[in-house]
């Protein structure tokens, strides 16, 4: 191969490589559902401890209505029975703009079976165009506990774990006091916040030992080497996977979602289902 003809071969090559990423991201990246399996050690060596072994399953993020209908959240509800959770968590953005045709999909998020249960909070999205009120209704109708500045005690075998929520933190009033107002010192607390940058506040309170959040989408289009292009407010410092929060022993782990928005892309990517295990 001569110089000429090679350069040309690598010119060729780019073309075709520019031409063929906006179709994969669109039709191919942003319905390849990946699973990631965590540990999160929280119960500090204590091999007996009851909720040792507990797997939470966490999704976040499906803007439902945004190129993401019934039939795609059907197919991600498959996902989720198969994998057997003892307690599923959702941590905001339900709807991209509002609650059309969500009241068919009450039966398929129903249907969802969690023996510790199943918890939810709102993001920003959530509040949309008719405000919070139709989504908080939809969770209701699904068995889902809407966490909204507040807090739920599962027991096992004489202890107890807390699952805390505040809400949204761009459109609501999210207040991590109030949510945990009630719980006890010794408790062990697992906190929902859509918005994962809100750990740096969450972080005062020793008794949370994890944060669950998604908001970023991880970026929704990253680069190999380069990571994230883009990330919105309260975002931008956990963008995607497992971190723990400046100077304190708070783990927050930031799901890259479902869904999309803005663009109905992804690139290098992947929409997450997590399934968390607790040690």
């Amino acid at each position: 191969m001569t110089r000429r003809r090679f350069l040309q071969w690598i010119a060729g090559g780019g073309i075709a490589a520019a031409a063929a990423a906006p179709a994969y991201s669109y039709f191919v990246e942003r319905n390849w559902v990946e699973v990631n399996a965590v540990t999160i050690p929280m119960f500090d060596g204590n091999r007996k401890h009851p909720f040792r072994g507990t797997r939470i399953l966490h999704f976040s993020d499906l803007h439902f209505g945004y190129y993401f209908d019934k039939d795609a959240l059907a197919k991600v509800i498959h996902r989720i029975e198969r994998l057997e959770p003892d307690m599923i968590c959702f941590t905001g953005d339900l709807v991209d703009d509002g609650t059309k045709g969500l009241i068919q999909c009450v039966d398929l998020m129903k249907g969802l079976h969690a023996p510790l249960g199943k918890f939810a909070v709102l993001g920003n999205h959530d509040y949309g165009l008719e405000g919070r009120n139709g989504v908080a209704d939809f969770w209701k109708k699904t068995g889902f506990r809407l966490l909204l500045n507040r807090h739920e005690v599962v027991e096992k075998d004489g202890s107890r774990l807390v699952v805390a929520g505040v809400d949204d933190l761009l459109l609501g009033q999210a207040d991590v006091e109030r949510s945990l107002a009630g719980t006890l010192p010794e408790d062990e607390v697992i906190l929902l916040a859509h918005e994962p940058d809100y750990a740096d506040t969450v972080s005062e309170w020793p008794r949370v030992k994890l944060q669950l959040s998604g908001h970023s989408h991880g970026g929704q289009i990253r680069l190999p080497f380069v990571g994230h292009l883009i990330a919105p407010p309260y975002g931008k410092k956990y963008v995607s996977g497992l971190y723990q929060a400046d100077s304190s022993q708070l783990a927050v782990y930031t799901n890259r979602g479902i869904g999309t928005t803005t663009l109905p892309i992804r690139f290098w990517c992947r929409p997450e289902l997590t399934v968390l295990e607790l040690t």
